[in-house]
């Protein structure tokens, strides 16, 4: 009784020490984060049935093989299984020396879309093929710039609230990034990069007025961008006015809604959709319309508590991440998730102009899979990871030491 005693004292003041901004001490493995990694899971499960669903039709109409795109997701998903589980047991501090390489690549391979190499689809360039995937650098830049806001705001903790060290170097990045997406054309992605921009700035403790500025200077610039672009302004009307344009640019939004209001409570029955007849590609951005309709607001609402649960147990690990760095990246990353979420969802009930934005886990799609299956292994490697709080274990961290789950037994005094 004593023994257990001292266990669960000795571990409860180890993980309730405060953690400061830098990583002082050894830093302790322990378990990753089981309900992170289980929800994740659940939606890679769950995007398997409802990809099969809504692409069985299509896929025996283009493909002669109704089981096509789900055999292609099954793959991914094993794929994206595994990344996650490698990624979960590298120290994500390695992350420090890839930051500035993974950018530069991802800079290389949006340009490479923009000059001729990228593979067509929907009227934009945005996938390069490699083997046997179409990899979409948008996808990859999202995470590449978490990774280097992550790594500039946590070395520029005491200048953060400079404009010219702490503020602009970050937006004029971002910025880059944002126009080699929009030259794709991939607006969505753009507004995805400037929100995750601004949103880590915030929590780095940016000065509101310089985020207030841009935020208003990137709307008038958005703005801009829709008007003086004719196939997006023609989106725009169309979605304005969906009834008269229900049979051109705002059919997918229409029968997208239609699928929602058919579905009602408790939805027409997996497998049994109709809308799979009209929604072109309905398995892709607007997979969750499908689960409208053959779930109802019983399945949508279940799919919205688990992103709920997959982004809050991300600010929880940013919340007790060891230094800086590791909690801007669960930041980050976590908003990256709900954002997405968010604009999909919003696109599919037409609350906004189509974007081309993927629902994470559950769309069909290589890329956004694989992005998204290493980006959740980052943090599951930062749930891992907490500080020993004794101050011998400084000299420990000197010498780059870490301490074993099977250490701990030495952290509550007990003896061979």
């Amino acid at each position: 009784m004593t023994f257990a005693r001292n266990l669960r004292t000795n571990v409860r003041t180890i993980l309730a020490a405060p953690l400061d901004a830098a990583p002082l001490g050894v830093r302790l493995m322990g378990p990753v984060d089981q309900v992170l990694g289980a929800v994740v899971v659940a939606l890679m499960g769950f995007g398997l049935v409802m990809v099969y669903s809504a692409s069985e039709i299509f896929a025996t109409v283009t493909r002669h093989d109704p089981q096509y795109f789900l055999l292609k997701q099954f793959g991914y998903s094993i794929a994206g299984l595994a990344i996650m589980a490698v990624v979960s047991k590298v120290d994500y501090h390695r992350l420090y020396k890839l930051t500035y390489p993974v950018l530069f690549s991802v800079i290389a391979m949006l340009v490479a879309t923009i000059v001729g190499l990228g593979h067509r689809g929907g009227g934009a360039a945005r996938w390069l093929h490699m083997g046997i995937i179409n990899v979409q650098p948008a996808e990859v830049a999202k995470l590449a710039l978490i990774i280097w806001l992550a790594y500039s705001l946590a070395k520029k903790a005491d200048k953060v609230k400079s404009f010219t060290v702490g503020f602009l170097p970050h937006l004029l990045v971002a910025g880059l990034l944002m126009l080699l997406c929009l030259k794709q054309p991939d607006f969505g992605s753009a507004v995805v990069l400037l929100l995750l921009t601004f949103a880590l700035l915030f929590m780095a403790g940016a000065k509101i007025g310089y985020i207030m500025g841009a935020i208003l200077t990137g709307g008038g610039l958005a703005i801009l961008a829709v008007r003086y672009s004719p196939y997006r302004f023609a989106r725009y009307l169309a979605w304005a006015d969906m009834e008269k344009h229900r049979q051109d640019l705002a059919y997918q939004p229409f029968q997208s809604v239609m699928s929602f209001g058919s579905g009602g409570f408790h939805g027409v029955g997996l497998g049994r959709g109709l809308q799979t007849l009209y929604l072109p590609e309905a398995h892709t951005d607007f997979v969750s319309a499908i689960i409208g309709e053959e779930l109802g607001f019983i399945g949508i609402l279940a799919l919205a508590i688990a992103y709920v649960v997959l982004c809050a147990r991300g600010i929880r690990a940013a919340l007790r991440a060891p230094d800086d760095f590791g909690a801007y990246l669960a930041f980050g990353i976590s908003t990256l998730f709900a954002l997405q979420t968010l604009v999909n969802l919003s696109v599919a009930l037409a609350i906004l102009p189509t974007k081309g934005l993927t629902l994470p886990f559950v769309s069909y799609g290589g890329s956004s899979l694989l992005v998204n299956a290493a980006a959740v292994g980052i943090l599951l490697n930062i749930t891992r990871q907490i500080e020993d709080p004794r101050p011998e274990s400084k000299l420990g961290a000197e010498r780059g030491e870490q301490v074993r789950p099977e250490d701990l037994g030495d952290l509550v005094g007990v003896k061979d």
